[in-house]
Protein backbone atom coordinates (compact mmCIF):
# COMPACT_ATOMS: atom_id res chain seq x y z
CA UNK A 1 0.00 0.00 0.00
CA UNK A 2 2.90 2.34 0.73
CA UNK A 3 4.29 1.72 -2.74
CA UNK A 4 0.90 2.50 -4.28
CA UNK A 5 0.61 5.90 -2.56
CA UNK A 6 3.17 7.81 -4.69
CA UNK A 7 1.62 6.47 -7.89
CA UNK A 8 -1.83 7.65 -6.81
CA UNK A 9 -0.41 11.11 -6.05
CA UNK A 10 1.55 11.33 -9.31
CA UNK A 11 -1.30 12.65 -11.54
CA UNK A 12 -2.11 15.48 -9.11
CA UNK A 13 1.58 16.35 -8.73
CA UNK A 14 1.99 16.35 -12.52
CA UNK A 15 -0.92 18.78 -12.94
CA UNK A 16 0.52 20.98 -10.18
CA UNK A 17 3.92 21.07 -11.88
CA UNK A 18 2.43 21.88 -15.29
CA UNK A 19 0.05 24.59 -14.05
CA UNK A 20 2.13 26.19 -11.29
CA UNK A 21 5.81 25.28 -11.25
CA UNK A 22 6.50 25.49 -14.99
CA UNK A 23 4.95 29.00 -15.42
CA UNK A 24 6.78 30.28 -12.34
CA UNK A 25 10.14 28.96 -13.54
CA UNK A 26 9.42 30.33 -17.02
CA UNK A 27 8.63 33.79 -15.66
CA UNK A 28 11.75 33.82 -13.48
CA UNK A 29 13.83 32.78 -16.50
CA UNK A 30 12.29 35.46 -18.73
CA UNK A 31 13.06 38.12 -16.13
CA UNK A 32 16.74 37.50 -16.81
CA UNK A 33 16.38 38.74 -20.39
CA UNK A 34 15.93 42.16 -21.90
CA UNK A 35 13.03 41.90 -24.36
CA UNK A 36 10.61 44.46 -25.75
CA UNK A 37 8.09 44.57 -28.59
CA UNK A 38 10.76 46.17 -30.84
CA UNK A 39 13.85 44.30 -29.65
CA UNK A 40 14.54 40.57 -29.62
CA UNK A 41 15.38 38.88 -26.37
CA UNK A 42 18.99 39.14 -25.17
CA UNK A 43 20.59 37.94 -21.98
CA UNK A 44 20.54 40.58 -19.26
CA UNK A 45 21.19 38.63 -16.08
CA UNK A 46 20.12 40.70 -13.08
CA UNK A 47 20.05 43.94 -15.07
CA UNK A 48 16.24 44.19 -14.89
CA UNK A 49 16.36 43.86 -11.11
CA UNK A 50 19.12 46.47 -10.92
CA UNK A 51 17.03 48.85 -13.04
CA UNK A 52 14.08 48.16 -10.78
CA UNK A 53 16.12 48.99 -7.67
CA UNK A 54 17.27 52.28 -9.20
CA UNK A 55 13.79 53.30 -10.35
CA UNK A 56 12.28 55.79 -7.84
CA UNK A 57 8.76 55.02 -9.05
CA UNK A 58 9.30 51.32 -8.38
CA UNK A 59 10.63 52.08 -4.90
CA UNK A 60 7.57 54.23 -4.17
CA UNK A 61 5.35 51.42 -5.44
CA UNK A 62 7.08 48.98 -3.10
CA UNK A 63 6.68 51.35 -0.15
CA UNK A 64 2.98 51.86 -0.81
CA UNK A 65 2.52 48.11 -1.29
CA UNK A 66 4.04 47.48 2.13
CA UNK A 67 1.98 50.31 3.64
CA UNK A 68 -1.16 48.94 2.03
CA UNK A 69 -0.51 45.40 3.28
CA UNK A 70 0.35 46.44 6.84
CA UNK A 71 -2.50 48.93 7.30
CA UNK A 72 -5.28 47.02 5.56
CA UNK A 73 -4.50 43.67 7.21
CA UNK A 74 -4.38 45.20 10.72
CA UNK A 75 -7.66 47.08 10.19
CA UNK A 76 -9.34 44.01 8.72
CA UNK A 77 -8.30 41.91 11.71
CA UNK A 78 -9.53 44.49 14.23
CA UNK A 79 -12.85 45.21 12.50
CA UNK A 80 -13.27 41.57 11.56
CA UNK A 81 -12.82 40.51 15.19
CA UNK A 82 -15.34 43.12 16.39
CA UNK A 83 -17.83 42.13 13.68
CA UNK A 84 -17.43 38.42 14.45
CA UNK A 85 -18.12 39.05 18.14
CA UNK A 86 -21.32 40.92 17.26
CA UNK A 87 -22.45 38.24 14.82
CA UNK A 88 -21.74 35.53 17.38
CA UNK A 89 -24.05 37.11 19.95
CA UNK A 90 -27.65 35.98 20.12
CA UNK A 91 -30.16 38.60 19.02
CA UNK A 92 -33.29 38.81 16.93
CA UNK A 93 -32.63 38.88 13.19
CA UNK A 94 -29.08 37.56 13.53
CA UNK A 95 -29.33 35.49 10.35
CA UNK A 96 -30.29 38.55 8.30
CA UNK A 97 -27.46 40.60 9.77
CA UNK A 98 -24.94 37.86 9.00
CA UNK A 99 -26.12 37.69 5.40
CA UNK A 100 -26.00 41.47 4.96
CA UNK A 101 -22.47 41.72 6.37
CA UNK A 102 -21.23 39.36 3.67
CA UNK A 103 -22.57 41.52 0.81
CA UNK A 104 -19.35 43.58 0.33
CA UNK A 105 -17.30 40.40 0.12
CA UNK A 106 -19.70 38.93 -2.45
CA UNK A 107 -19.41 41.99 -4.72
CA UNK A 108 -16.72 41.58 -7.41
CA UNK A 109 -13.64 43.69 -6.69
CA UNK A 110 -13.96 45.66 -9.93
CA UNK A 111 -17.57 46.58 -9.11
CA UNK A 112 -16.61 47.57 -5.56
CA UNK A 113 -13.79 49.72 -6.95
CA UNK A 114 -16.20 51.54 -9.26
CA UNK A 115 -18.55 52.17 -6.33
CA UNK A 116 -15.78 53.81 -4.31
CA UNK A 117 -14.56 55.74 -7.33
CA UNK A 118 -18.09 57.03 -7.96
CA UNK A 119 -18.30 58.23 -4.36
CA UNK A 120 -14.93 60.03 -4.32
CA UNK A 121 -14.42 60.95 -7.99
CA UNK A 122 -12.79 64.38 -8.35
CA UNK A 123 -15.37 65.59 -10.88
CA UNK A 124 -18.66 63.82 -10.25
CA UNK A 125 -18.21 62.06 -6.91
CA UNK A 126 -20.84 62.35 -4.19
CA UNK A 127 -18.28 63.20 -1.50
CA UNK A 128 -16.59 65.73 -3.79
CA UNK A 129 -19.92 67.46 -4.38
CA UNK A 130 -20.69 67.55 -0.64
CA UNK A 131 -17.24 68.55 0.67
CA UNK A 132 -15.75 70.32 -2.38
CA UNK A 133 -12.50 68.37 -1.87
CA UNK A 134 -10.55 66.69 -4.69
CA UNK A 135 -9.98 63.42 -2.88
CA UNK A 136 -7.93 61.55 -5.47
CA UNK A 137 -5.73 64.58 -6.16
CA UNK A 138 -4.24 64.25 -2.66
CA UNK A 139 -1.75 61.38 -2.21
CA UNK A 140 -2.77 60.99 1.43
CA UNK A 141 -6.49 60.76 0.73
CA UNK A 142 -6.06 58.68 -2.42
CA UNK A 143 -4.04 56.08 -0.51
CA UNK A 144 -6.43 56.20 2.44
CA UNK A 145 -9.47 55.66 0.20
CA UNK A 146 -7.86 52.65 -1.49
CA UNK A 147 -7.01 51.11 1.89
CA UNK A 148 -10.52 51.76 3.24
CA UNK A 149 -12.06 50.29 0.09
CA UNK A 150 -10.03 47.11 0.57
CA UNK A 151 -10.98 46.93 4.25
CA UNK A 152 -14.67 47.36 3.38
CA UNK A 153 -14.45 44.72 0.67
CA UNK A 154 -12.52 41.97 2.46
CA UNK A 155 -13.23 42.55 6.17
CA UNK A 156 -16.31 40.25 5.98
CA UNK A 157 -14.04 37.39 4.91
CA UNK A 158 -11.88 37.92 7.99
CA UNK A 159 -14.98 38.17 10.16
CA UNK A 160 -16.28 34.91 8.70
CA UNK A 161 -13.06 33.06 9.56
CA UNK A 162 -13.01 34.45 13.10
CA UNK A 163 -16.73 33.71 13.52
CA UNK A 164 -16.02 30.09 12.61
CA UNK A 165 -13.39 30.07 15.36
CA UNK A 166 -15.83 31.58 17.86
CA UNK A 167 -18.34 28.84 17.19
CA UNK A 168 -15.79 26.18 18.18
CA UNK A 169 -15.40 27.63 21.70
CA UNK A 170 -17.57 25.63 24.14
CA UNK A 171 -20.27 27.71 25.79
CA UNK A 172 -19.57 25.85 29.04
CA UNK A 173 -16.19 27.58 29.39
CA UNK A 174 -17.71 31.05 29.05
CA UNK A 175 -20.55 30.19 31.40
CA UNK A 176 -18.19 28.73 34.01
CA UNK A 177 -16.05 31.87 33.92
CA UNK A 178 -19.15 34.04 34.28
CA UNK A 179 -20.30 32.05 37.30
CA UNK A 180 -16.84 32.42 38.85
CA UNK A 181 -17.26 36.18 38.65
CA UNK A 182 -15.21 37.01 35.55
CA UNK A 183 -16.47 40.11 33.76
CA UNK A 184 -16.94 40.44 29.98
CA UNK A 185 -13.48 41.88 29.37
CA UNK A 186 -11.73 39.23 31.47
CA UNK A 187 -13.71 36.44 29.79
CA UNK A 188 -12.68 37.81 26.41
CA UNK A 189 -9.04 38.27 27.39
CA UNK A 190 -8.51 35.02 29.28
CA UNK A 191 -10.73 32.59 27.34
CA UNK A 192 -12.06 33.87 24.03
CA UNK A 193 -8.94 35.53 22.63
CA UNK A 194 -6.48 32.67 23.38
CA UNK A 195 -8.86 30.11 21.86
CA UNK A 196 -9.36 32.36 18.83
CA UNK A 197 -5.64 32.49 18.07
CA UNK A 198 -5.75 29.70 15.43
CA UNK A 199 -8.57 31.41 13.50
CA UNK A 200 -6.87 34.80 13.74
CA UNK A 201 -3.59 33.40 12.47
CA UNK A 202 -5.29 31.71 9.53
CA UNK A 203 -7.09 34.96 8.65
CA UNK A 204 -3.79 36.82 8.94
CA UNK A 205 -2.13 34.31 6.62
CA UNK A 206 -4.76 34.54 3.88
CA UNK A 207 -5.20 38.30 4.00
CA UNK A 208 -1.49 39.16 4.05
CA UNK A 209 -0.72 37.00 1.04
CA UNK A 210 -3.74 38.30 -0.86
CA UNK A 211 -3.01 41.96 -0.03
CA UNK A 212 0.42 41.75 -1.68
CA UNK A 213 -1.36 40.97 -4.97
CA UNK A 214 -3.66 44.02 -4.96
CA UNK A 215 -4.30 45.36 -8.44
CA UNK A 216 -8.00 45.89 -9.20
CA UNK A 217 -8.54 48.70 -6.70
CA UNK A 218 -5.59 50.74 -7.95
CA UNK A 219 -6.32 50.10 -11.62
CA UNK A 220 -9.97 51.15 -11.45
CA UNK A 221 -9.81 53.96 -8.89
CA UNK A 222 -6.60 55.88 -9.62
CA UNK A 223 -4.56 54.17 -12.36
CA UNK A 224 -1.58 54.56 -10.04
CA UNK A 225 -1.79 58.35 -9.84
CA UNK A 226 -1.19 60.45 -6.69
CA UNK A 227 1.36 57.98 -5.34
CA UNK A 228 -1.01 55.01 -5.31
CA UNK A 229 0.90 52.73 -7.67
CA UNK A 230 1.59 49.26 -6.26
CA UNK A 231 4.02 46.64 -7.54
CA UNK A 232 1.34 44.70 -9.40
CA UNK A 233 0.21 47.83 -11.24
CA UNK A 234 3.84 48.74 -11.95
CA UNK A 235 4.28 45.34 -13.56
CA UNK A 236 1.12 45.80 -15.59
CA UNK A 237 2.41 49.10 -16.98
CA UNK A 238 5.78 47.60 -17.86
CA UNK A 239 4.19 44.65 -19.65
CA UNK A 240 1.28 46.26 -21.49
CA UNK A 241 2.00 50.00 -21.73
CA UNK A 242 5.76 49.97 -22.19
CA UNK A 243 5.86 46.41 -23.61
CA UNK A 244 9.05 45.77 -21.66
CA UNK A 245 8.58 42.07 -21.05
CA UNK A 246 11.79 41.55 -19.12
CA UNK A 247 11.04 44.34 -16.65
CA UNK A 248 7.40 43.28 -16.32
CA UNK A 249 8.29 39.71 -15.45
CA UNK A 250 11.02 40.96 -13.08
CA UNK A 251 8.42 42.95 -11.15
CA UNK A 252 6.12 39.93 -11.11
CA UNK A 253 9.03 37.85 -9.81
CA UNK A 254 9.60 40.36 -6.99
CA UNK A 255 5.92 40.14 -6.02
CA UNK A 256 6.13 36.35 -6.14
CA UNK A 257 9.24 36.32 -3.95
CA UNK A 258 7.57 38.64 -1.41
CA UNK A 259 4.47 36.43 -1.28
CA UNK A 260 6.57 33.26 -1.11
CA UNK A 261 8.66 34.71 1.73
CA UNK A 262 5.58 35.66 3.72
CA UNK A 263 4.08 32.23 3.05
CA UNK A 264 7.19 30.47 4.36
CA UNK A 265 7.23 32.68 7.46
CA UNK A 266 3.57 31.97 8.17
CA UNK A 267 3.84 28.25 7.41
CA UNK A 268 6.74 27.97 9.85
CA UNK A 269 5.05 30.19 12.45
CA UNK A 270 1.37 29.27 12.31
CA UNK A 271 1.71 25.54 13.15
CA UNK A 272 3.79 26.28 16.25
CA UNK A 273 1.30 28.93 17.36
CA UNK A 274 -1.54 26.49 16.82
CA UNK A 275 0.20 23.94 19.01
CA UNK A 276 0.69 26.55 21.73
CA UNK A 277 -3.00 27.44 21.53
CA UNK A 278 -4.01 23.79 21.88
CA UNK A 279 -1.99 23.24 25.05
Amino acid sequence: MRRLGPWLMAPALLVLVLLAVVPIVGALWQSLFHETAREPARWAGLENYARLARDPEARNSLLFTLQFVGTSVVLELLFGLATALVLHARFRGRAWVRASVLIPWAIPTVVASWIWRYIFDDYSGVMTYVSDVSWFASPFWARTIIILADVWKTMPFTALLILAGLQTIPDELIEAARIDGAGPWRRFKEITLPLLRPAILVALLFRTIDAFRVFDLVFVMTRGKSGTSVLQYQGYKALFDQQDYGMGTAISAVVFLLVATMSVIYVRTVPSRLLEADR
